[in-house]
């Protein structure tokens, strides 16, 4: 009942390139995934206490780590929620959780990879005299991003 009451969920996905109609990323350039919108049932702690027969439980739970399916059969693992991209990082990678495509998306269904986010909480708990931890590591969420191809001619 306390696991279930924090209303655990996947991350809300934060990436770059934007999974928006339009946006674009290039093979060779670095993409970043974070946790977007961070809640305390996304990315925790979250605590939460239940009683039941007159023994109370506390359970805490935090978020591990984020196993992110990139579409181009590549998986990347990340501890935490990762770092947002901000305009001023340029094409610097990401600090700890990043991929880069060595393909487009143009074969794919509707030229897009889909990437999906995998959550992997820890919940530890205690009550009644006894502990334990329970492993949650099916919450996942996905978006689409296309990753296109530059060419560049140069003439003299």
């Amino acid at each position: 009942m306390a696991v279930d009451s924090m209303d655990l969920a996947a991350i809300d996905i934060g990436i770059v390139p934007e999974p928006r109609p339009g946006y674009v990323g290039i093979i060779g350039m670095p993409v970043w995934m974070w946790a977007s919108n961070p809640r305390p049932n996304t990315v925790g702690p979250s605590t939460a206490s239940a009683s039941a027969g007159g023994i109370t439980v506390t359970a805490m739970a935090r978020l591990h780590e984020v196993t992110w399916s990139m579409g181009d059969g590549s998986t990347v693992v990340c501890q935490g929620a990762g770092t947002a991209y901000a305009a001023s990082y340029g094409a610097a990678p990401s600090p700890d959780c990043g991929h880069v495509y060595t393909r487009t998306s143009a074969g794919e269904p509707g030229g897009e990879f889909t990437v999906t986010a995998t959550s992997d909480w820890i919940v530890t708990w205690e009550g009644g005299g006894q502990t334990g931890t329970i492993r949650m590591d099916d919450l996942q969420r996905s978006v689409q991003i296309a990753i296109g191809e530059a060419q560049v001619l140069v003439t003299r």
